[in-house]
């Protein structure tokens, strides 16, 4: 099923390894959808630090993706690849692809495939997949985030760090924020978070210890990396896990596993884009029936920093690359 479609689409490709003026416009073919693919109007697509590493010449895509980079999409179908079902041309949906979201037309999986959750734009919409399938697979199924429990997420004014504190604030725990700045931290607090930490001037082990009573936290969600390790394993409580998703500060880093045995601790790491379609959709369908439900009730609301047309990606990614926002950036096509 298709409706009817231009030959060519404006998209942005990564001219050279470099800094945010690589990214141009090109016109390219628009993709066919292979078997149990959809294809994608795109309308706003959202930015993620990923597609920074990625023009740097730090993170290629996985074998079979796009070279374009963009990890998540939101507009409407437009056409229907063979053997898919439950999906019409016309549709709104948002997507989470491994490549080629900068552009007018995006191919995704149909099992990483959600429709878009009612009341929200597809600015909005664009900023959801990247965010909640991470935050799901490694709060959730990884993490084992149970209500009750002490959760903290470091870069809480992020995209990633919007979502995580609602979604876990909306599971029960109490929320551990850190943040850069006083305004990122009330930022934190004005999204659920019970306790918001500038590390620029706090020591967050030392506030986690006062607030705990000395009990530590019982999960963190790390994007630090470096010297963060140890002080998260000293900020954990006993049967504490950690779950790693990125390293700003190095991968490379010295631990002491004594505590980490006395503590019992679970240490764990996880990234989203090489998984397989299975998995991904496995990923999907436990938001649609979980987390979808908390967006459309309003309990959970994407956090849009800033927009850009799709020509002025570059800029998108110069803001990115700054920290100077809290939650998303997304682009207009």
């Amino acid at each position: 099923m298709t409706s009817v479609l231009p030959e060519t689409m404006t998209a942005i490709v990564i001219e050279a390894p470099g800094g945010p003026e690589v990214l141009k416009p090109a016109t390219l073919p628009v993709p066919a959808p292979g078997a149990g693919e959809i294809l994608v109007k795109v309308e706003a697509a959202g930015v993620n630090r990923p597609d920074v590493l990625q023009r740097r010449g730090m993170y290629n895509p996985p074998p079979g993706a796009s070279p374009l980079p963009g990890l998540e999409v939101a507009g409407t179908v437009a056409a229907l690849g063979p053997d898919v079902s439950g999906w019409s041309v016309g549709d709104p949906v948002c997507a989470l692809v491994a490549g080629g979201g900068y552009a007018e037309f995006c191919v995704a999986p149909a099992p990483q495939c959600l429709p878009v959750p009612k009341g929200l734009s597809a600015a909005e919409a664009a900023g959801l997949p990247e965010t909640f399938f991470t935050v799901w697979t490694n709060v959730v199924d990884r993490g084992r985030l149970q209500a009750g429990e002490r959760f903290l997420v470091h870069g809480g004014s992020s995209g990633i760090g919007t979502t995580a504190i609602q979604l876990a604030k909306a599971r029960g725990a109490t929320v551990f924020a850190t943040a850069g700045s006083a305004e990122k931290c009330q930022a934190c607090l004005d999204l659920g978070a019970d306790v918001a930490i500038d590390y620029r001037e706090q020591d967050f082990l030392a506030v986690v210890k006062e607030k705990t009573g000395g009990r530590g936290v019982d999960l963190i969600l790390d994007m630090v990396g470096g010297d963060y390790v140890a002080r998260n394993i000293d900020a954990l409580a006993v049967d504490g896990r950690q779950v790693s998703i990125a390293f700003l500060k190095g991968s490379k880093v010295e631990i002491d596993l004594q505590k980490v045995m006395a503590k019992r601790l679970t240490l764990t790491g996880s990234t989203l884009r090489p998984r397989s379609v299975a998995e991904k959709g496995a990923i999907a369908t436990a938001l649609k029936a979980e987390a979808w439900p908390l967006i459309e009730a309003g309990r959970i609301r994407p956090v849009i920093h800033a927009t850009f047309p799709l020509a002025r990606a570059s800029e998108a990614h110069a803001l990115m690359e700054s920290s100077a926002h809290v939650g998303k950036i997304v682009l207009l096509a």
